[in-house]
């Protein structure tokens, strides 16, 4: 097998929930978003003769051999993407460098995973369809999270917009994305009408995802009436942005993501610092805002209009974000 020592680059992008946290985990509806400005990358090499894959992200700090810890979760992505290829073990290095903030809410794993896959594959002439990628990324992710909702995967590795439905409830009859797993999520490109500004401020605090996911599923089964209440208004919310979205009505955006917040606050996986961020945001004229992700730290974001994003961005620094990052979501 002759691998060219030429460097063999891919990149994917972060992500970021709209709306749906966490009740996405019992089987209802979220939407996910990519966020193409910020990604994560891989350069691949080929080394000598012997030295099996080896691994180089200055952004994690560290620097390994897979053969030297086979139980890494990227060591054991690399070994799932050759196995998966039929293909012996090539001689490798892959160079890691990513942009997402790490335990954001950002995806940042699912994007590093999903590079490692590509570049791979690609180093090896093969090029998967995102509905491999997706299964094995999501492999990666059980091993980060423990019971991932499979969103993270799923959004960046086909890159677009997405209505996510995890299990049986509130299936679509159309358009879906395939994913590999059988019985698989619902998975359908959501359309956007109108463009629209986040605004993503970062507390700075990390915080894994399966620590407040964990906590939920035991809230859950301690309450599991109120929490089934808490997230079937949560999946209503999901079911009105995504007609929002197509009808193009971005104000009344605004007030439903304030109402997903009000409600992931009762679930008990925001933080003083998350509120903070939010209520700053609205006092400075978003029309919108809540936490993205599992919450207990990471990101929240900001809906704002063209006249406010500079207001709204200097005051979630004054807060104490630590990073404002702006995206644009266009028509789709």
């Amino acid at each position: 097998m002759n691998i060219s020592p030429t460097l063999h680059s891919v990149s994917a992008p972060g992500k970021l929930i709209l709306c749906g946290e966490h009740a996405v985990v019992y089987g209802y509806p979220a939407i996910a978003l990519p966020v193409h400005g910020i990604r994560a990358r891989v350069e691949v090499v080929a080394v000598e003769v012997g030295s099996g894959i080896t691994f180089d992200a200055p952004d994690l700090g560290r620097n390994w051999r897979l053969r030297d810890a086979p139980d890494d979760p990227l060591s054991q992505v690399a070994t799932a993407v050759i196995a998966h290829l039929g293909q012996p073990m090539p001689d490798l290095q892959l160079r890691i460098t990513s942009d997402i903030p790490i335990a954001s809410g950002m995806g940042s794993g699912a994007a590093i995973a999903t590079v490692v896959v590509r570049a791979l594959a690609g180093a090896l002439g093969y090029v998967l369809s995102p509905d491999d990628v997706s299964a094995l990324v999501y492999e990666s992710e059980k091993r980060y999270h423990g019971t991932p909702s499979g969103i993270d995967n799923t959004v960046v590795a086909f890159e677009q917009p997405i209505w996510f439905v995890r299990g049986a409830k509130n299936q679509e009859p159309a358009e879906h994305l395939q994913v590999g797993q059988s019985p698989g999520p619902t998975i359908t490109p959501i359309h956007i009408t109108t463009p629209f500004i986040l605004l993503i401020g970062d507390t700075g605090i990390r915080s894994a995802t399966k620590l407040p996911v964990g906590e939920v599923r035991r809230r859950r089964e301690a309450e599991p009436e109120r929490y089934e209440q808490l997230f079937n208004q949560i999946g209503a919310i999901a079911t009105r942005v995504r007609a929002l979205l197509a009808d193009g009505d971005i104000t009344a955006l605004g007030g439903l993501l304030t109402q997903n917040q009000e409600l992931l606050q009762a679930v008990g996986v925001s933080s003083l610092e998350l509120d903070r961020l939010v209520d700053v945001a609205l006092g400075a004229g978003a029309l919108g805002a809540k936490l993205s992700g599992a919450g207990w730290g990471g990101v929240m974001i900001a809906l704002a209009q063209e006249d406010t994003v500079q207001r709204v961005q200097q005051a979630l620094q004054v807060a104490g974000a630590v990073r404002v990052l702006t995206t644009r979501l266009e028509r789709c």
